[in-house]
């Protein structure tokens, strides 16, 4: 901490800070941000809510407001809208809850809390009515074509009589039977969220209590319903009176479920996902380092018979772009056998020529007086390369083990060329197309995936940096 409090107050030896020290802290205060600030935008918005990411919150917090629910009821009176206050988060978020989440929840003993218009609001919301209808059906012992009146057509429907189904029974199960099959004037009831503020009457000044379909600073005016009192009529409140409640509430569920293989309608396993990585990474990073460092070797210490058109063919292939050798690469990995194995992403870029040039630069400033001498102490080729020549080389070693982990480990193209049928064998980088369908988009699983995949290479960089800082200047003698 000293040392970092050292370097951000340094100057250039005046007692007090000069015009080049305000520009040097302003370039380096710019650079922070510009490398920072995307990264922490996606870091905060991975432990957002669903809810929110789907309704764009352009806040930084991780959290949501307060809410309310607001339901529509259909009945014989017409339609009625009023507020239902205090509800839990489940309730409101019942929608986006899955099957397990949804057996976690006591939904009967919740419904018996209500009655009249707010349980019918409820029941609707948490997908009762069917269960509860089969239920009194078979109990009552019912015609059983009643189970089937929704799906059938006109005609079909005139061939039977409902009324005399339904006769003899109190209004309750008529009602919840008839919201079943979908009958005048029951249609269906509807239960959404909306933000709970709190802001004076229009016309009394009273400060009460509002539900409002969203906050917006762009919009002078809020449509909103009181919670208590006519719910179904809509006052318009100046949204600078408006007060709203922010709770902090991050999202953890974002990084747990799909690290547990339970994201919702998710195929993928992104513990599975993340391990392919590491072991792509590991092992195809190892075979770069060996092969290409070997070819450097050949190509700066020894002098033979067209090397240099060697290296001119290397060099040309780095003018080649990736996506025109796409179909070469795909035929020669579906002729070895290696579609569907983590090994079609590892042999097929186990030498690069970015790597092979820039080890061979680094090679060249290595004295030959020391590969001399080893020879001159019997030493062999091998050891030659593995004693002396490897730990020489360390800090362009280091340097192209770096930019080859962020290479693997970002690569999207070759996985999906050559494992993209298997899913057992996914990288990180296509399981994170996974959290995006034709039909659903989990944003909020697929920004919190993208901050896992972020923490790897940045472990990398820190730790092998030093090596670069440190050894940058050593070319050959120490």
């Amino acid at each position: 901490m000293n040392g970092l409090m050292g370097f951000l107050t340094r100057r250039q030896g005046f007692a007090r800070p000069n015009l080049a020290d305000w520009v040097a802290y302003a370039y380096l205060g710019l650079g922070f941000a510009i490398i920072f600030m995307p990264v922490s935008w996606i870091a905060l918005n991975s432990l957002k809510s669903a809810f929110q990411i789907e309704k764009q919150d352009i806040s930084l917090i991780p959290g949501d407001f307060q809410r309310v629910g607001r339901a529509t009821v259909n009945g014989p009176e017409g339609r009625e809208i009023f507020v239902i206050p205090d509800l839990p988060d489940w309730v409101l978020n019942w929608r986006r809850l899955d099957d397990a989440e949804r057996i976690g929840h006591d939904v009967e003993a919740f419904l018996a809390r209500f009655e009249g218009r707010e349980r019918y609001a409820l029941r609707s919301h948490l997908d009762r009515v069917a269960v509860e209808a089969r239920s009194l059906i078979a109990e009552l012992r019912l015609p059983d074509w009643l189970n089937r009146y929704g799906a059938m057509t006109a005609s079909a429907r005139n061939a039977h009589d409902l009324e005399a189904a339904l006769q003899g029974l109190d209004p309750e199960r008529v009602r919840l039977l008839s919201e079943y099959l979908g009958v005048e004037p029951y249609r269906a009831n509807r239960l959404v969220s909306q933000v709970l503020v709190r802001a004076p009457h229009p016309e009394t000044g009273e400060m009460q209590r509002w539900a409002v379909p969203n906050l917006s600073t762009r919009q002078e005016f809020l449509p909103a319903r009181a919670v208590q009192g006519d719910g179904g009529k809509v006052v318009r409140l100046p949204a600078d009176s408006v007060i709203a409640e922010r709770r902090v509430q991050p999202a953890w569920e974002n990084y747990l479920d799909p690290l547990r293989g339970s994201a919702y309608n998710v195929n993928v396993d992104f513990t599975t996902c993340l391990t392919n990585s590491v072991l792509v990474t590991i092992i195809a990073t190892l075979i770069t380092l060996l092969i290409n460092s070997m070819a450097a070797f050949a190509l700066s210490k020894y002098r033979f018979r067209g090397q240099i058109f060697f290296l001119g063919v290397i060099l040309t292939t780095l003018m080649i772009p990736a996506t025109i050798t796409l179909v070469g690469v795909f035929k020669a990995i579906h002729a070895t056998g290696l579609s569907g194995s983590i090994w079609g992403v590892i042999i097929p870029g186990a030498a690069t020529p970015a790597g092979v040039f820039m080890l061979r630069q680094y090679m060249l400033t290595i004295p030959d007086e020391l590969i001399e001498a080893a020879r001159m102490d019997a030493a062999g080729e091998w050891k030659i390369y593995w004693r002396i020549v490897l730990p020489l080389a360390m800090p362009a070693i280091a340097a192209l083990a770096i930019l080859s982990i962020i290479w693997r480990w970002n690569d999207l193209i070759i996985p999906m060329v050559a494992i993209s049928t298997t899913k057992e064998a996914y990288t990180i980088q296509l399981c994170l197309l996974e959290f995006r369908g034709e039909h659903l988009s989990q944003e909020h699983y697929r920004l919190a995936m993208t901050v896992v995949s972020l923490i790897p290479t940045t472990l990398v960089f820190v730790f092998l940096q030093r090596y670069i800082t440190t050894g940058i200047a050593n070319t050959g003698m120490k």
